[in-house]
């Protein structure tokens, strides 16, 4: 209910736009799609931009200190920035501000936040400025480009760039900021009193699961946090539709899909795993649980790395954490999801704070210095490769371990699997077919029937008549 009455909010703020005649610069934007930046540089005018984030205060102290190195080129630029909770209420307040021409210049975003603001025509895109050869001069004489060189495109994680044309019409409507994604935590000290490899594909993870049982029959070999997370992945992996942002949407009832929803019924049977809905909460309790029962093999986010470390036990951890990719269809076609904020900026009136916005942007995406020091700070993944250029951060990999540095294993888990991240299409209605693949799993997994076929096939169905209902 909440999110319907989000999109009738932006469909009435849509109108009145549409019926104003929109602001001074934007007249000519889009009711559902993006404004257009003109193609102007910083004419090195006072302007104060917002930034809404999920940052917790505890670690704002890194973005302050670049704030500062921001100034020092950009004295006329003033950050604001405000923590609005999270993902979801910054998303609910801002769509609210839309409204009444009252949004941020920058936001933290996700694909479908972006896809519901675009209803109103509320998101500037980024084609213009990334491909701008405007010169900009900054306070200390210096001069730089206001788009984007060859090698700084070059420089991003292909996977986490692209996320920001996911939108069905080849438009750039984000920048990457920070990235998490899902990695394979395993208890690395009993695979090697055991002798068990680390399972590479689904077909050696189950192989791996019943060694488990058989070993310890009390566990649950395997958590998986994130149900919706986990049938995404295996239609990108299976290169099954899931969703498509042009056309019709939901894609995701087929028989690939529900062929391999029958295939973890089966290992869910067997006692092999859980997941975070049927277990009642994250499943890293179960891998950091010294008693039973206690599995042996989570999937999780990379970015809750600590949380998947055991606490010690006289000064001492119980098990040493071992992190991998998560298991593949086949190495030939490598597929994890790409999750983490986006940096989201928004039209307005004045097109010197969106010119201004994006030299803000730039300098946090592009700064090697920025994503260290915020990557190690926050347990999120930079977004640039050359990443690694930073002594600092360098040394932080360098020194990864399953003990005391995991959240640098967990970072370097990550950066070795650059090339196999994805985003799912965007569009009004993403975030329901996550929701409902994610709430059919499990129901495929735990409901009691004599006929799996039919409930599979039923609760697919019933998935795709909420998707499409709701939206």
């Amino acid at each position: 209910m909440k999110k319907t009455f989000l999109v009738l909010l932006l469909l009435v703020g849509a109108v009145m736009v549409a019926f104003c005649g929109g602001n001074s610069e934007s007249g000519n934007a889009k009711v559902e799609g993006a404004f257009e930046v003109p193609e102007v540089g910083y004419d090195g005018s006072e302007v104060t931009i917002t930034f809404y984030h999920t940052i917790g205060s505890t670690k704002t102290h890194t973005l302050d200190d670049y704030i500062v190195e921001f100034n020092k080129l950009y004295p006329n630029i003033h950050v604001v920035y405000e923590s609005v909770g999270g993902y979801d209420d910054l998303r609910d307040q801002i769509s609210t501000q839309i409204t009444v021409g009252n949004q941020p210049n920058i936001a933290y975003c996700y694909p479908d936040h972006v896809a519901l603001y675009n209803l109103a025509g509320a998101v500037a895109t980024l084609d213009n400025l990334i491909n701008s050869d405007i010169v900009v001069t900054r306070a200390d004489g210096t001069t730089e480009t206001l788009g984007l060189t060859a090698e700084q495109q070059a420089d991003f994680i292909e996977g986490y760039y692209n996320e920001g044309r996911q939108f069905g019409d080849g438009l750039m409507y984000t920048m990457p900021f920070s990235k998490s994604t899902e990695v394979l935590y395993y208890n690395k000290t009993f695979f090697d009193a055991n002798g068990i490899e680390v399972p590479t594909t689904w077909e050696e993870l189950e192989a791996v699961c019943a060694k488990i049982k058989e070993i310890d029959p009390t566990s649950i070999p395997l958590g998986y946090d994130s149900e919706s997370n986990w049938f995404i992945n295996m239609c990108e992996q299976y290169n099954s539709p899931y969703t498509s942002a042009t056309g019709d949407h939901y894609l995701f009832n087929n028989e690939t899909n529900r062929s391999f929803v029958k295939l973890f019924r089966s290992w869910y049977e067997k006692g092999y795993l859980t997941t975070q809905k049927l277990y009642g909460a994250y499943t890293s309790g179960l891998f950091t649980s010294t008693t039973n029962p206690k599995s042996y093999m989570s999937i999780g986010s990379s970015a809750g790395a600590t949380y998947q470390r055991p606490a010690k036990v006289d000064g001492a951890y119980p098990f040493e954490v071992g992190i991998a990719s998560i298991p593949q269809v086949s190495q030939d076609n490598r597929k994890v999801i790409s999750q983490g904020p986006s940096l989201v900026i928004f039209d307005k009136a004045n097109s010197q704070e969106v010119v201004a916005s994006w030299l803000f942007v730039k300098f946090l995406t592009t700064s090697v210095d920025f994503q260290a020091a915020f990557s190690m700070d926050s347990g999120y993944v930079p977004v640039i490769k050359s990443v690694m250029d930073n002594a600092v951060y360098a040394d932080f990999i360098a020194n990864a371990d399953g003990y005391d540095n995991i959240a640098a294993l967990s970072a370097k888990a990550c950066l070795e699997q650059e090339d196999a991240y994805y985003t799912s299409p965007a569009f009004n209605g993403s975030s329901t077919a996550r929701d409902q693949v994610g709430a059919l799993l499990s129901k495929c997994l735990s409901t009691a029937t004599d006929n799996v076929d039919a409930m599979i096939l039923q609760a697919f169905q019933d998935a795709i008549d909420e998707c499409e209902y709701n939206n």
